[in-house]
């Protein structure tokens, strides 16, 4: 066996390979404990349920709804030829209500993935016109959903109703902070539904 300083030097050389080695594995065992999941859409969706009218509940902020102050809503719309009108409606800061008609797409028959558009379909052609439109969570009964991007970059919670018990609204955060989804950065929506404006009372201008 070899003795004197070239084995001491093997022998360091040797524990210093097998401790990069540990500290390596370590590294990709932490990377995969903590790597973000992929966004996935609910597994089964009822397109014919899911239509109709949801309330915004809270959102991440974004440039179409960067007018948007209360009264948020989302209608879906089925259509003949399979796809789904989206009708966004807010109140802005000025009391005027803003209206975004999209069509989304279910992607490979899908409902719960889509792709929407708020372009006519003559320019559907230009880059960055459509956008992902996923139900990613999806109360049993229908009461609350949840619609993301592939990306986490988009973020809406929606109700049937104006507004959601806090119970519910903390278990969504919670899955969805479980998920890695950007929830410190929700922006609560007021809703004052308009319905309930006071016979008389001046209502607010439409702008589309």
């Amino acid at each position: 066996m070899p003795t004197g300083p070239l084995a001491t030097a093997g022998l360091s050389t040797a524990i210093g390979k097998m401790v990069g080695m540990a500290t390596a594995v370590a590294a990709v065992a932490v990377s995969l404990a903590t790597a973000t999941p992929p966004v996935h859409g609910v597994d089964k969706l009822d397109i014919t349920r899911y239509a109709g009218t949801w309330f915004e509940v809270a959102r991440l902020p974004n440039k179409l709804q960067a007018r948007c102050r209360h009264d948020v809503t989302a209608t879906y719309r089925l259509t003949a030829d399979g796809t789904i009108t989206v009708l966004n409606r807010c109140v802005d800061a000025n009391e005027r209500v803003k209206v975004d008609v999209g069509h989304a797409t279910p992607l490979d028959g899908d409902p719960a993935r889509m792709r929407l558009s708020y372009v006519p379909d003559w320019l559907g052609w230009w880059p960055g016109t459509h956008s992902d439109h996923w139900v990613v969570m999806l109360d049993g009964d229908y009461r609350y959903a949840v619609v993301s991007d592939s990306t986490r970059t988009a973020l809406w919670i929606l109700s049937r109703s104006p507004s959601l018990d806090a119970v519910t609204y903390g278990g969504i955060v919670s899955r969805l902070r479980a998920q890695r989804y950007p929830v410190d950065q929700l922006v609560l929506t007021p809703q004052r539904v308009l319905e309930d404006i006071k016979p008389g009372a001046a209502r607010p201008a439409l702008i589309v």
